[in-house]
């Protein structure tokens, strides 16, 4: 563009000299023609005024050549806005569905922190390593931010959350809702308490709570998706959850969502097996 500009300019340039060198030949012309019959002040007085008229039609050229510059300055923003290129949009994980309109969630992450809940994190000052990752994941009222920074990082990309672990996350508000616009947060639960006919106590909960914080990207688990949950946990156990009568953990959850969401996951404050 500056290269185009200093085209038209350099054009606008030449062209003016044309003009200037133009007049001054007919000034020539005419005062030799005026010479010649020795009318010197008649000659002057010409010559003046072809300056002058010269000098004006070279400021209009060099003003509409400005104008025009400027035009096609303003015009290729706008230009390049019509034809931009856009990243294709994340894809939809069909299965957790926001609260306000009922769509997917459309998310992706090319590294993810998983922080877990644990207080094996405390003291080892992994913090900046954790914020590093594209995404970072924690669970239910997990802290996060200046007390715990330096320790399990300051940033929260999504959030999982239990529906028995929602009033604790409603008395930790201030720093769990408040400040996190940007957060997504993603509330399991029995399919009874997310139903969305009025009866659904969780569900009734978070479009309160959602009413009053327009802003969270607040989704639910449907009840098709936790039912994929109950047979991938069969297939992974051997177990069936209802006959066993048992329940998934937050963990679980989060663990798979994070399998679905993130290209690679670093864990970080996982206990080992035989911990207890």
């Amino acid at each position: 563009m500056q290269k185009h500009l200093a085209d038209i300019k350099d054009f606008s340039i030449r062209k003016a000299q044309i003009v200037l060198f133009s007049p001054e030949a007919d000034a020539a012309s005419t005062e030799t023609a005026l010479f010649s019959v020795k009318s010197r002040h008649g000659a002057a007085v010409f010559l003046a005024i072809t300056m002058c008229t010269s000098l004006f039609f070279i400021y209009n050229v060099n003003n509409n050549n400005s104008s025009s510059s400027d035009g096609r300055t303003r015009s290729s923003p706008a230009a390049s806005t019509r034809n931009p290129h856009k990243a294709p949009p994340p894809p939809a994980l069909h299965g957790y569905v926001s609260i306000i309109d009922h769509g997917p969630l459309r998310m992706h992450c090319g590294s993810c922190s998983l922080v877990t809940s644990s207080g094996h994190l405390t003291g080892g000052g992994r913090g900046e390593e954790i914020d590093s990752a594209e995404c970072v994941i924690r669970m239910n009222d997990a802290p996060s931010g200046r007390a715990f920074g330096a320790d399990v990082g300051r940033r929260t990309t999504l959030r999982v959350i239990a529906h028995s672990s929602m009033q604790r996350v409603l008395r930790s508000r201030h720093e769990l809702l408040n400040s996190s616009h940007d957060t997504v947060f993603i509330f399991w639960g029995p399919s009874n308490y997310m139903r969305r006919d009025g009866k659904g106590l969780i569900y009734n909960n978070l479009r309160l709570m959602n009413q009053v914080l327009p802003k969270l990207k607040v989704y639910i688990i449907s009840w098709q998706k936790m039912l994929h949950f109950d047979d991938l946990f069969k297939k992974e156990t051997g177990k069936d959850r209802k006959t066993s009568n048992s329940w998934l953990s937050t963990g679980w959850f989060t663990m798979t969502i994070a399998l679905q969401l993130c290209d690679r996951i670093n864990v970080y404050g996982m206990v080992a097996p035989d911990f207890c």
